[in-house]
């Protein structure tokens, strides 16, 4: 990514500031030519950063012919992790997917100099239809990207960037034209809610912290720890200044001078940008000390928490940052009276305070413009698993889960079957087919026994065991619990034996009723979120999947083959083509026979691996 600047401009007045963002813009041409390469985690993990650098050297190497040489633009995360590394070629919005250092000269040679498109690079749908640019390209258009509106657009290192996009209009607007009061009243009337989980209503959380008395700080829950998830570590890579300048609002409303961001320690880009951009605005007055000459001081300091998925509870996390041991207390005793420090503190997840900005400069009822009554604007969803397109994406709120399957995801790839998505991380449940059309929002999802959580959704196709789903879920919380209450500790214990039974073929008749009365019990007395919605993965594919609990426990039988004790694989004569794919993919050589003539698998040599049914074109392998 860019060179970090070294001196820059204070900003010294709003007036100032607006001033700067004027000659900056004046500065940029948005038509110029520009190759914008996506440089977040999962892109970088495939190369981008090679392939930005191989840009720059090729395209100083290149014969212009009087063109102009375009800017290299790393920027964060686009959000179609699957296609990585991605390239835009701007201002045409050519979009290039899984580009290889070894395609950069031929993009410069046919593309960037001799406009033409390179159609092995161009994005190619579930519907085989192919996609030259971003703008066209179902992942992109069915979305609504506001929170994501600029990454992919800024270098997360450059703060000129930002502000040309609108960094810190927001902050200007909340310290000369409201009053504290004001800036809540217009939260309370966006209707946003807390996007870390819980759903609770900002402007209601800012209200009551800004009415105690004592020192109060705002905190910044950085901790996303559900498996699957990365909306947070997206934002705070690709878009640093948003969840900034959010804080800095939240803490002009209730009072507040000094912030906290507690950033998992397994998110090195997302620490290194945020440091970057916590240095810029400080250095220009943006944050600190008497910020843009109003006398408003705020100061953010950044802490690493230790992975602890428990510390992403609030009254945890405050005891980490404390420096204590990470555990939850009782939810009598509210943060916003007594938190970090035993003070007043404010605490709201990375996309809430993006959020923010947006509501103050474009207003109440711009927000709630998108989304629904009782879930009013967009939601970030790390979308993943068993579908086309996995990655980043941003809807309205109140969407049907349908919709962002398919439209956005492109349905299940090899023409499988939709069996469940999970929403809501760990502590999620399970949506089945028949209520695939729910709509995406607190109460909806509440009704039909998932929740929204933080956002992350994992698809799931027809060969997903949901035994075996709840079991994994299950053991991930049984190693997350902080042991701190006896209805989460020995509760999530217990299911994990019983489950693990199940699995095995050693289920018992009771096995599912007492796994129901586990998960209730949970949720009814234990003490903080993670062990009150402990009992979710559970609880829902009993009650959408129960026919396949009975079939583990009287059949000794797992419908899906996963259980590897529970099943075995067949070749069907009469679908086999013996075409020797299944052959050659066998680790152990478990399967024999003639080209052109079916085959067949020896049981005793056979692991139980999946790749003969994976890999088979004609769907011949059968589970028995």
């Amino acid at each position: 990514m860019a060179e970090p600047i070294k001196t820059l401009t204070r900003i010294d007045s709003v007036k100032g500031l607006e001033e700067y963002r004027k000659n900056s813009i004046a500065q940029y041409d948005p038509d110029a030519p520009k190759v914008i390469v996506c440089c977040g985690t999962g892109c970088q993990i495939n190369g981008a950063i090679e392939v930005a650098e191989a840009f720059k050297i090729s395209l100083a190497e290149a014969g212009w012919n009087g063109k102009v040489i375009p800017e290299i633009k790393e920027t964060g995360c686009h959000g179609f992790c699957s296609k990585g590394p991605l390239v835009v070629i701007e201002p045409q919005d050519i979009f290039y997917q899984k580009v290889r250092v070894t395609d950069i000269p031929e993009i410069i040679e046919k593309t960037i100099l001799g406009d033409e498109i390179i159609k092995r690079l161009e994005y190619k749908h579930s519907d085989k239809k192919v996609y030259a640019h971003t703008k066209e390209i179902p992942f992109y258009a069915n979305q609504t990207r506001v929170v994501l509106k600029n990454i992919g657009k800024i270098d997360p290192l450059e703060i000129n960037d930002a502000i040309i996009h609108g960094a810190y209009k927001g902050l200007a607007k909340a310290l000369t034209e409201m009053m504290p009061g004001q800036i809540i009243s217009e939260v309370k009337a966006s209707g946003l809610r807390g996007r870390g989980g819980a759903g609770f209503p900002t402007g209601v959380k800012w209200e009551s912290c800004a009415s105690q008395l004592g020192t109060s700080y705002i905190i910044c829950n950085a901790d996303e720890g559900d498996p699957g998830a990365f909306m947070n570590r997206s934002l705070l890579e690709g878009d640093p200044h948003s969840v900034l300048e959010g804080m800095a609002i939240a803490a002009r409303a209730i009072g507040s001078t000094r912030g906290y961001i507690y950033v998992r320690l397994e998110y090195p880009l997302a620490v290194k940008n945020l440091n970057h951009a916590i240095r810029q605005a400080e250095e220009m007055g943006l944050l600190g000390e008497n910020i843009m000459g109003t006398g408003f001081d705020f100061k953010i300091t950044l802490s690493s928490g230790a992975g602890a998925f428990v510390c992403g509870e609030s009254s945890a996390l405050m005891s980490s940052l404390e420096g204590k041991v990470g555990r939850p207390r009782p939810k009598y005793i509210r943060s916003v009276e007594k938190g970090f420090r035993d003070n007043p503190s404010n605490l709201n997840n990375v996309e809430t305070y993006a959020c923010i900005p947006d509501i103050i400069t474009n207003g109440a009822d711009w927000f709630r413009s998108h989304g629904i009554a009782e879930s009013t604007g967009t939601k970030i969803f790390s979308l993943t698993g068993n579908v086309h397109n996995i990655g980043l994406v941003e809807v309205p709120m109140g969407m049907p889960l349908k919709n962002i399957v398919y439209d956005i995801g492109g349905g299940i790839p090899k023409k499988k079957e939709y069996k469940a998505v999970q929403t809501g991380g760990p502590s999620g449940g399970c949506i089945p087919k028949h209520l695939i059309d729910v709509p995406v929002a607190y109460g909806s999802l509440a009704e039909v026994g998932s929740i929204m959580g933080s956002g992350g959704m994992i698809v799931m196709d027809e060969d997903t065991c949901m035994v075996e789903v709840a079991r994994y879920f299950t053991h991930f919380l049984v190693d997350e619990s902080c042991g701190q209450c006896t209805p989460c500790r020995e509760g999530l214990i217990r299911s994990l034996e019983i489950l693990t039974r199940i699995t095995k073929g050693e289920g018992r008749e009771g096995d599912i009723e007492l796994l129901e009365e586990l998960g209730k019990f949970m949720t009814d007395f234990s003490l903080c979120g993670l062990g009150t919605s402990a009992g979710n993965p559970v609880l829902s594919t009993i009650r959408y999947f129960r026919e396949e609990y009975e079939v583990h426990i009287r059949n000794k039988k797992c419908p899906a083959g996963v259980c590897k004790s529970l099943f075995n694989y067949s070749i069907d004569p009469n679908e086999c083509v013996g075409c020797g794919k299944c052959r050659i993919k066998c680790p152990v050589k478990a399967i024999s026979g003639e080209k052109k003539t079916p085959h067949t698998i020896d049981r005793d040599l056979c692991i139980k691996c999946q790749e003969c049914y994976k890999n088979c074109d004609f769907r011949a392998i059968m589970i028995i």
